[in-house]
């Protein structure tokens, strides 16, 4: 599975925990105060999750989302501190008041009951991708084409459901083996979300790999804990301007290999 479409199943789990962090936590000030106060905002990111944040040569953290989490810490003036997370952990890291924000978080009602959501800030979707020299338009498309897809995951969910019967799905055990499958010429087509997407799209130049159509979005919000107005408005601002004077769009196109389509924030 994706690390995101990950999250997403595994969020169950954590969310008896996440109510009784809330139930348990004493009243906290206005978090934008605190940050103002502190000079810093804690922000929490997952330290490989290509292209959104990933280390670099020099081990600093790079990608769409820190691009974002920096603007909006400009943007409060003060300090950017990213904390490592996990899918497992993010949450009580939230409510405990260890981190401000959360970076990449699928809205769904489960969550609502736990955390707040400020304004989609970056696309998350699954697509389907081929080489530029097949055309492939739609659902109906996809007939008598070979697909690569990974086994049990949202993807291979979404094909199967989306697919005409004489589409000849071939499903494989990981990622690797499916972006493998697609390179290699032992499928035309491949279903990916759009970060494993976006690595494809990148280093095969000969192949000229595009994306054909979407078969699912569910765009990342920023997550952030529940009754905080204030923090919320200031980040769904600075969202705004950025998606206003063309930086998500630049960030996009930087690294997700394709430009911004507004309609992919939306839920």
């Amino acid at each position: 599975m994706t690390m995101h479409s990950h999250l997403k199943s595994s969020f169950a789990a954590l969310l008896l925990l996440g109510s009784a962090a809330i139930a348990t936590q004493p009243a906290h000030a206005d978090a934008l105060e605190d940050i103002a106060k502190a000079g810093v905002i804690n922000v929490g990111v997952f330290a490989d999750f290509p292209p959104f944040s990933s280390a670099s040569a020099d081990m600093s953290l790079k990608g769409y989302d820190m691009e974002v989490a920096q603007f909006i810490a400009d943007s409060l003036k003060v300090k950017l501190n990213t904390v490592a997370v996990t899918g497992q952990n993010r949450i009580p890291y939230l409510t405990d008041h260890r981190v401000d924000l959360l970076m990449s978080v699928g809205y769904s009602k489960e969550r609502e009951q736990v955390i707040d959501f400020a304004v989609a800030y970056a696309p998350y979707y699954i697509a389907v991708i081929g080489p530029a020299a097949l055309e492939v338009k739609d659902k109906a498309a996809l007939a008598d084409k070979s697909i690569a897809v990974n086994r049990g995951t949202l993807e291979d969910t979404s094909l199967t459901e989306a697919a005409p019967a004489t589409a000849d799905i071939k499903r494989f055990d990981n990622y690797n083996a499916v972006i493998q499958a697609f390179i290699s010429g032992q499928t035309q087509l491949m279903v990916v979300g759009n970060d494993v997407g976006a690595q494809v799209l990148a280093r095969q130049e000969a192949l000229k790999p595009e994306q054909k159509f979407q078969l699912l979005t569910s765009p990342s919000h920023i997550g952030l804990n529940k009754n905080e107005e204030g923090l919320k408005k200031a980040i769904n601002d600075a969202v705004a301007k950025m998606l206003a004077d063309g930086q998500l769009n630049k960030a996009s196109e930087e690294w997700l290999k394709t430009p911004l389509n507004p309609e992919n924030l939306k839920d």
